[in-house]
């Protein structure tokens, strides 16, 4: 399994219009794809124009068919990116899970 955590820093009073765009997204990338074992973004009610991505994909092919996506080219990498200061991809590995 690939985990990816994403925190991402958003360009001021842009936190509404990204989330609608994540939840335009989930049902039509991740929610789509055989290989996305879970997709969730979190808010921090504290840190407004920020958004925390976690991500749990089969293995890389799977990591690499979401990026690849034309939902996640035109959602994601095409509007959502207009929208963010800054990301960075942090790769994870399980240590424990119940």
């Amino acid at each position: 399994m690939l985990a990816k955590v994403f925190p991402i820093k958003l360009k001021d009073g842009n936190q509404a219009a990204a989330e609608e765009l994540v939840r335009e997204f989930a049902p039509v990338g991740p929610g789509a794809e055989e290989g996305t074992l879970s997709f969730r973004v979190y808010r921090n009610p504290a840190n407004p124009d920020y958004l925390l991505f976690v991500e749990h994909f089969a293995d890389q092919a799977a990591y690499d068919a979401h990026t690849g996506s034309a939902a996640y080219r035109e959602l994601i990498a095409g509007k959502f990116a207009g929208l963010i200061v800054e990301f960075v991809e942090i790769d994870h590995e399980l240590v424990v899970s119940l």
